[in-house]
């Protein structure tokens, strides 16, 4: 986020969401936990009715996912490295400018899970999906909630930075 000129600032995973409503968006973390866990990190649901962008990644899309009331179960198969990733959305929200996705061209993305999203809370739709992932990358466009399964911020991902810049504008 900073390497893009973006002001940004860290807080623990259970902030309180008042202490985030004056910014512009907020993202989740990933990491090696289950959302089932007895000590997953939890973030307050709260966060969520903000009205502010929210983009979950890895386990911040799993947690995004799960306390919005879709389903997480452990993934059939467990993934660290790379997977094609197609889109499945129009070329609009974190995916604007990725139309060659759309034709059925893929774009490398970088895969570390064991969980996997496997059902999605209402409103939401697949944006992205890898042979072994269907729910790569998922949105609520209307409510600006986006999640992806794989890790933007490496360079493993192809098209990493221009989505975070996505998501950031």
């Amino acid at each position: 986020v900073r390497r893009l000129n973006v002001f940004s600032e860290i807080f623990p995973v259970d902030v309180d969401p008042e202490e985030l409503k004056e910014f512009k968006g907020i993202i989740i973390s990933g990491g090696p936990q289950s959302v089932y866990g007895e000590d997953s990190p939890q973030t307050n649901a709260d966060i969520f009715k903000l009205g502010l962008p929210v983009l979950g990644v890895c386990y911040g899309q799993q947690l995004m996912v799960y306390q919005l009331g879709g389903k997480v179960e452990p993934g059939r198969i467990k993934e660290y490295g790379p997977a094609q990733m197609v889109a499945n959305t129009d070329d609009h929200g974190i995916f604007k400018g990725f139309d060659k996705l759309m034709d059925g061209d893929s774009t490398r993305v970088w895969m570390s899970h064991g969980d996997a999203v496997c059902g999605l809370p209402d409103g939401f739709e697949i944006a992205g999906s890898t042979s072994d992932c269907e729910y790569a990358a998922v949105a609520n466009y209307e409510k600006k909630l986006f999640g992806i399964q794989f890790h933007f911020e490496v360079t493993h991902t192809e098209l990493g930075k221009e989505l975070l810049d996505n998501f950031l504008k």
